[in-house]
């Protein structure tokens, strides 16, 4: 059975996040999707929506296996549990994808990465953007 792991933020659910999530979860027999907690978000802004509302949007989604919350300190602690064979990556997701295989190898998990192609169906598939236009109105 292949094991796949996706991770966002999640904030507001667009089509692009279903998109992202259905694209990992054909990769594999099932997905697992850890939601990153407010606190360790660093390279954009903090999420408007708490941690828990965001884990459970995710999960009542139908492509969704199984969903929990990142952890505190370390972004790797749970996939320890988890143990992916697959990690995907969203398009816009900051990883540098040879970074994280090495940081992946150094822990000791030899999981696959793939990074998923955008959703160009024209759609508002922008958090940022959503948010933005809100503001506007």
């Amino acid at each position: 059975m292949t094991r796949v792991l996706a991770t966002g933020t999640f904030d507001i659910v667009h089509p692009g996040h279903l998109f992202y999530l259905s694209q990992a979860s054909a990769l594999g027999d099932e997905l697992y999707v850890i939601v990153a907690r407010s606190s360790m978000i660093k390279h954009k802004p903090k999420p408007v929506l708490p941690d828990e509302h965001r884990l459970e949007m995710i999960q009542a989604l139908k492509v969704v296996d199984h969903a929990v919350l990142g952890s505190e300190t370390d972004i790797f602690e749970p996939l320890y549990e988890i143990k992916p064979d697959i990690i995907a990556l969203g398009f816009d997701q900051y990883f540098d994808d040879a970074d994280l295989r090495r940081k992946l190898a150094d822990r000791g998990f030899d999981s696959e990465v793939v990074r998923i192609g955008k959703l160009n169906s024209g759609r508002l598939c922008s958090t940022r953007k959503i948010v933005e236009m809100i503001l506007a109105l």
